[in-house]
């Protein structure tokens, strides 16, 4: 198994793998020079050299060319200070140009090389000329990137609905995929604004516990089912997957909350329902015969 190290380009984003050659004394928090398919750049170790499979890597892996010096560090970020003034150039130039678009950062590289322009657009954009009057300006090799809402929400940063500063700008590398199914396994509202972040798609957070989830719908009866309990017979209406309990609508008209145990359920029922579906097609049936 070939040995790497682990290295972001930006605090809280994609962890990428690079051969350590002979400086097997890395340690996370130190800077080194990388190159990668656009040259040279630098990258913050967050992972020290370990070995992982073949599976776990995508494409050649680039090397590790040296340790950062402080010069490096430096001019890091003497560029960074440049990067607010840079914001402004490219929004005015933009609105000259009458593109429709909001830049929202621009990121020189550690040594001013090349600038990476970050805008969101809703649909696509023809920059070409946009690139070549910035190109004049900056004296550097640009280039464009659109990112989607949930990337713009990342460069933005914000507070969510739970009060604490964003998964993605706070901790989340790689943002995963989300469905609406998560939210149905959770019985969460299907309310759009009631399961959506601030970037407008579906909360990150709803695919933290859809495993746990998933594993407690399997034990769950279904709604509707008719069950008997120790209070008599009824039928379910709410599930409770985490407790493992249900909430049973009883023959007289109570609502009670019994755990999973409690519950007596039957294939066949005297009446001739099944005891597990929201019954009613057997039902219907027989009182047709």
């Amino acid at each position: 198994m070939p040995i790497v190290v682990g290295a972001q380009f930006k605090p809280v984003t994609k962890i990428y793998f690079f051969d350590p050659v002979h400086y097997t004394d890395l340690a996370p928090k130190d800077y080194v020079i990388v190159d990668t398919v656009k040259g040279r750049d630098l990258v913050q170790i967050v992972q020290g050299p370990h070995n992982v499979s073949s599976n776990e890597i995508v494409g050649d892996i680039k090397r590790v060319v040296r340790r950062a010096t402080p010069w490096d560090l430096l001019q890091k970020d003497l560029w960074k200070e440049k990067q607010a003034e840079a914001v402004s150039i490219c929004r005015e130039k933009a609105k000259a140009h009458r593109l429709n678009i909001k830049v929202h950062r621009c990121e020189y590289n550690y040594e001013g090389g090349r600038l990476t322009v970050y805008f969101a657009a809703e649909q696509r954009v023809d920059f070409r000329a946009l690139v070549r009057d910035l190109a004049r300006t900056f004296h550097t090799r640009i280039e464009m990137r659109q990112i989607g809402v949930r990337d713009e929400a990342k460069l933005l940063d914000g507070v969510g609905k739970c009060g604490r500063q964003l998964c993605c700008t706070s901790w989340l590398r790689e943002i995963a995929s989300v469905s609406i199914r998560q939210s149905k396994n959770q019985q969460l509202p299907l309310n759009q604004d009631e399961i959506s972040g601030v970037c407008g798609r579906l909360l990150c957070c709803l695919s933290y516990e859809d495993p746990i989830y998933k594993k407690a719908n399997k034990k769950m009866p279904k709604v509707g089912a008719e069950v008997t309990t120790h209070q008599g017979k009824g039928r379910i209406r709410h599930l409770h997957p985490l407790k493992e309990s249900v909430t049973v609508l009883l023959e007289n008209n109570v609502l009670a909350e019994f755990g999973l145990s409690e519950l007596i359920t039957g294939k066949k029922e005297k009446d001739g329902g099944c005891g597990t579906c929201g019954g009613c097609t057997v039902k219907r049936r027989a009182g047709e015969e």
